[in-house]
Parts: C-alpha cells; structure tokens; sequence
C-alpha cells in the first residue's frame, strides 16, 4: 500500500477510512460515489464493527441483538443500498408483548390513528399500571413532545429528574419508560440525558405514527453487513483491508501518511471511523487538541445470555419483561433447526452483569425464563453461553453531549465519523450511518475547496 500521495484539489484526491464499521461502510460508499479514489483499513476480520457475528457449534451468532426502528432512514437506505433489506423483518405496526412474572402478557401496540394519538390505546390498556400512572403517562407524554433535544439545558438534566417532575410515579418508571430507554440509551432513565431520551422518544414514538416499527435482522449480522458490505465497495472500486490495524496518523504538506501494522500508505483526506477511545489515541493533536476529553464519554456494557431449548417454550418473538432478571428476549432459532429453539436474552445497562461468572448468569436467566414461559421449567437446555460488550455504546448520561465533536477537525481533510460523534441521535445504527455520511461529504466539500497546507491550518 506504500506509495506517493495523490496532490489534493480539484474533483480528485485519494481519501483512507480507517475503522470499517457501518460509519466507514456508510463514508466510503459515499466517497467513491463521488468518484474519489478510497482505501478502507479495518482491523478485524470482516467488515461490520460492533455488528458481527460468530460461529459456535454449527450455528452464525451474534454479539448483540441489534434492532432498528422505521425512522431509521438512514440505515435503512444502507440496507437498500447492500441488497440486504429483505433480510430483515420490519414490524406493519408497533407491537411489544410486556411479560410480568406471574401475570398474563401485556401488548403495547400503537393505534391507527395519526400521531401522537396513536399511542392512546396502547397506553389506555396497558394494565401494569393503574388509571392514574395511565393518564399521568399520557400527560408526560404530551409534555415530551415539546422538549428541545438540541438544547445544552436540556442534555444537561437527566430523564429521570424530568420524569419525577412530570408525575410519573417509580413503578411507571419501571414497567414503561425504562423498557425503552434502557434498551436504546444503555442507561436506566435515571442517569440517561433528557436530551437523548427525548430523541428516542419523539423521533421514535411521538411524532410520526409509524416511526417506532422495530425491525429485526433476519440474518446473521455479518451477512446483513459485512460481507455485502464488502462486496458493494470491490464493485465501487475500494480497496478494503482486513486485519489492517491502524497504529498512526502523520500529517503531511499535502496530506497524509498513515502507519498500519507493518505497512505505510498516503492519502490526500483521511476519515477516523473507530471508537472514540481509539479515535482519541490516533487523532494527531493539532487536529483535535482537547481529544483528551473524548474519553469522557466512557462506556457502557450489554451481555447477552444464549439458551438453546431442546423445544419451543413460547411463541414469541420478541418479547420485553419487566420486574425481571430478563429484558429483551429474541427468538433466534434457525429453521428447521431439530425443533430446538434458541432465545437469547439482551441485558443493557449491564455494569452488574458484565464480570459476573457466566454460570451464574445462565442459571439467573433459566429461572427468569421458567418464571416467564412454564413450559421452559420442564424444557431441557441443551446449550448455553454469553456474549459480553463491554463498550457496546458510549454513557450516554446528561452533559456527554460537550464531548462528541462535529465531523470536521482542525486539520482540512481529516474528519471524524462513529455514532459518538455529535450526530444528535443516540449511539445506534442509524447514528453510525449518518456520521459516515455526513464525513464523506465534508471530505467531499474539502477537497472541492482551495487546498491549504496543513501549517497554514494550524498556525
């Protein structure tokens, strides 16, 4: 990959993504469909990022239950654009079965009316709470709509304080709000930012009927995208290397020169798509001098618990369980697979469970399951095992938002892409894809721009 940078300017230039994650997948793609030529260095295997799967006894496994909304439109069009989105499952209107050990399954399911009086029926029938906390969670709901998520003030407080002061009782919290937030923010509403919950929310339930449909990979997730995701950018004319771990990034007069493993290569603009941890130990410090403090962002973890039945035990789907060891469930059976079927249990906001022995975690979710679905208290488990994220998403708390830069830095043609980049959204798949997107086209709108030598940008 050794050779003499390209001279920027012009329509041309040569851009590296480094990180092949949905952000350098969306940037790349992107990229050379403005006609720039792109290299793409990725440090694992396969393409794809925290969206990868595995292979454990005959059977492609996922680290993590990923799942994606209707207002997703920017992933859902990297879907379109890999060929993948019939691999998928999209739900025809928003359905969340809510199991309470020792009480028949609850449905929230939205209504056929426009928003946000669509959520009233699941809301008016929704008997885990009393008509009080009901009617509270309508007001409060009503409230939400009107929280300004781009506001400091607002990522500023927590989600739980505003919920506390909008009438929502502890219980409420528990059986309704946190079934969401948990799930999307990786924090309970206690310590997630009201701004980020009030994206999730309003985005994703409040202000378009149809916006909170989930949809589900039907797929392993490298199938879904990695390797079309490979197969895209070879036809596209992008040089992609696997197993290309990054080590540095040098500025140069006219560009860059960048140092992977035991190669060097150069390039005109470079797009940094890799955590924000990684991000902040290779951005060169004229690019981004308070990279330091990207680190603050932290880390939050999910576990997952994989259980393999000998036979069905529940019909479901895709479940929610509330006052429960269990969270999300998901049947992630293979077809035809002998009868067996294989839930897996996704725990967010997984700080006591990410070090906990992986035999405690499984006996705690077979008893969560038995208490859950009867038939699963006589069902032999024929396997078992757990998949650990322990920086599945960033902390999400109130006041990260100061530590998520912009894509652009203060090096010209070095940008910044990853769902912990200041997109406005939680870290999520949509995030991710439109960080990568909105990189490429500052890359794109750089290099179209009278060049400047990297001295005059940092003097």
């Amino acid at each position: 990959m050794t050779g003499p940078a390209a001279q920027p300017g012009g329509g041309s230039g040569t851009v590296c993504v480094i990180g092949g994650g949905l952000a350098g997948i969306a940037a790349a793609i992107r990229l050379a469909d403005l006609g720039l030529s792109v290299t793409l260095l990725e440090a694992r295997p396969e393409l794809g990022g925290a969206t990868y799967s595995f292979r454990r006894d005959g059977l492609s496994v996922d680290t993590g239950q990923h799942v994606f909304l209707r207002c997703y439109h920017a992933y859902r069009r990297l879907l379109d654009r890999l060929g993948t989105a019939g691999d998928t499952n999209l739900q025809p209107r928003f359905t969340v079965p809510v199991l309470l050990p020792g009480r028949r399954p609850q449905v929230l399911v939205r209504g056929r009316l426009p928003a946000p009086a669509h959520l009233l029926p699941a809301l008016a029938g929704y008997r885990l709470l009393s008509p009080a906390e009901r009617l509270a969670a309508v007001r409060a709901s009503a409230a939400l709509r009107h929280v300004d998520p781009d506001l400091p003030a607002t990522d500023g407080r927590s989600f739980g304080d505003w919920l506390a002061s909008h009438g929502q009782s502890r219980r409420a919290v528990q059986r309704l709000w946190d079934l969401i937030t948990v799930a999307a923010l990786n924090l309970p509403s206690t310590h997630a930012s009201l701004a980020l919950a009030a994206r999730v929310f309003r985005t994703g339930l409040l202000e378009a009927a149809d916006a909170g449909d989930i949809g589900r990979p039907l797929v392993p997730l490298t199938d879904l995208h990695g390797v079309p995701a490979r197969r895209l950018l070879g036809r596209l004319g992008v040089r992609v290397h696997t197993r290309a771990r990054v080590r540095w990034i040098r500025p140069e007069a006219t560009g860059f020169r960048i140092g992977a493993d035991d190669t060097e290569l150069d390039a005109d603009s470079v797009v940094l798509s890799v955590p924000h941890q990684a991000a902040a130990a290779l951005v060169p410090p004229v690019a981004a001098p308070t990279a330091e403090q990207w680190r603050r962002l932290g880390a939050a973890p999910i576990v997952n618990v994989h259980l393999r039945y000998a036979a069905k035990v529940t019909d479901l789907g895709m479940a929610a369980a509330v006052e429960s060891p269990a969270q999300w469930i998901f049947d992630r059976s293979v077809p035809g697979g002998n009868g067996e079927q294989h839930l897996v249990v996704s725990l967010s906001a997984a700080d006591a469970e990410i070090n906990r022995p992986t035999a405690e975690l499984v006996s705690a979710q077979r008893q969560a399951l038995a208490d859950l679905f009867p038939a699963a208290r006589h069902t032999q488990v024929r396997d078992a095992f757990v998949t650990r994220e322990p920086r599945a998403t960033f902390r999400q708390a109130p006041g990260t938002r100061a530590y998520r830069p912009g894509a652009a830095t203060r090096l010209p043609r070095l940008v910044l892409a990853g769902a912990w980049t200041d997109t406005g959204w939680p870290d999520t798949m949509e995030g991710a894809v439109r960080s990568g997107e909105d990189a490429a086209d500052v890359v794109a709108r750089q290099l179209l721009s009278r060049p400047r030598h990297h001295s005059e940008a940092a003097s």
